[in-house]
This record gives C-alpha cells, structure tokens and sequence, in this order.
C-alpha cells in the first residue's frame, strides 16, 4: 500500500465532510477554510479514523473538539471578511483556531489548561499557520492588552454574556457565544454598537441554533466545579 494512503483518504473524507456536514453553511469562505484544515492533526492518535464523524470528539483535560457543522456555523456567525483582529476563548485542540487563521488577519487564542494550549500551539506550527498568538488565562476577563477585537469567538457555554467580551470588542464587532444552562444552550451574536451619549455600553444581541458546549469556567463564567 502506498505511504500517502492515509493522507488520501482523509482528503476524501474531509470533502465528503464539507459536502455532506456543511449544507447550512453558505459562506464560501468558511466552507473553503474548512476543507483545508487537516481535522485529524487535531484529535488524539486512536480518534484519527473518527475525525470526521458528525459529532463532537474527546481530547485531553475533559474538554471536546466540537463537530465540523458547528465549528462551520459559529465561523460563519463572525461574518469575518479577512482584515480582523479575532479573539477565541477557549483553544481546545487549536482546530478553531486554524480556521479562524485562514480567513482573519490575526487569532489571539485563550486557553485556561496550559497542557492543551502547549499542544494546540504546537499543532498549529507544525502546519505553518502564522498569525495566532496562544495564551493561558482565565477566558472570561478577555484579553484588554491585545483589545479592540473585530470579532470574538467563545467555544464553551456560558450562562450569561460576559461584558467584559463586549467591551473588547471594536464597534460593529461580533462576538458569537453558546448561553444557556449545562444542559441546553443558544448560540448568540452580540454586535457592538456605538456607546450612548453618556458613554454607556450599547450592542444589539440575536439568538440562532441550539446547541450543547463544556461550561465556560472563569470569574465571569461558570465556578470550577
């Protein structure tokens, strides 16, 4: 059998992905970006063959790499047109992050287990993805130093929008977000929008599909259990 066998048949699995996973996702962008991105570089070595199952997969620290379809919805939520400053919560495996490097100008990505930001960092060198920076900390207070962001991307449920995000956020900035309770969640888009005349904070907020995430853990998100 050829050595190239494997690589092969995962490109034909991550088209038949795109093909078959994708069919409510209608930007071209994303649905590009997401048949680029090698998935099976982002799960452990016994989960290869299932990297592209319609569903979500295990990885290190109790944490999962969410589906392909809902990885593609939350993408296409951003509404992102190359030139932003993106902001993800929550690392996981890094293959987020990958997408999100292909179609934006730079990825701050935090993750509050350094083992899996050590190995999703590693992951995104090893496919030569330039423009992500990978941090450890607690996701919920955003990053401020390296604000405003164009848009802002949390992949664990929260109970409520953090304001803190919103803040971070450039006007006319998106951040899309799961909320809800442990069981059930919505996906959420808040847009920033101008401040008040007395500086107060003002954005528009809409609700899309449901969907189930690991709990946001933070100061303004979920206690560690």
């Amino acid at each position: 059998m050829s050595t190239h066998a494997p690589g092969h048949r995962f490109e034909t699995l991550r088209r038949k992905m795109v093909q078959q996973q994708l069919t409510g996702v209608a930007d071209p962008r994303v649905r590009e970006a997401m048949g680029k991105v090698p998935r099976e570089h982002f799960v452990p070595g016994v989960m290869k063959p299932r990297a592209y199952e319609d569903g979500p997969l295990p990885i290190a620290a109790g944490q999962t790499i969410s589906q392909p379809r809902i990885v593609a919805r939350m993408t296409e939520l951003l509404d992102l047109h190359g030139d932003e400053k993106v902001l993800e919560i929550g690392t996981g495996s890094g293959y987020q992050t990958a997408v999100l490097a292909l179609l934006a100008r730079e990825v701050v990505s935090v993750e509050r287990h350094g083992e899996l930001a050590r190995a999703a960092h590693k992951r995104l060198n090893e496919l030569g993805l330039g423009g992500v920076t990978v941090l450890v900390s607690d996701g919920t207070l955003g990053r401020s130093d390296y604000a405003p962001f164009g848009a802002v991307l949390v992949t664990a449920g929260a109970p409520e929008v953090p304001q803190r995000l919103i803040e971070q956020l450039e006007v006319g900035g998106r951040l899309v977000i799961p909320v809800g309770d442990a069981k059930d969640q919505k996906l959420v888009r808040v847009t920033r929008e101008p401040d008040g005349s007395d500086g107060s904070l003002s954005w528009r907020e809409e609700r899309f599909d449901d969907c189930r995430f690991v709990p946001l853990v933070g100061r303004f998100g979920w206690k560690e259990s």
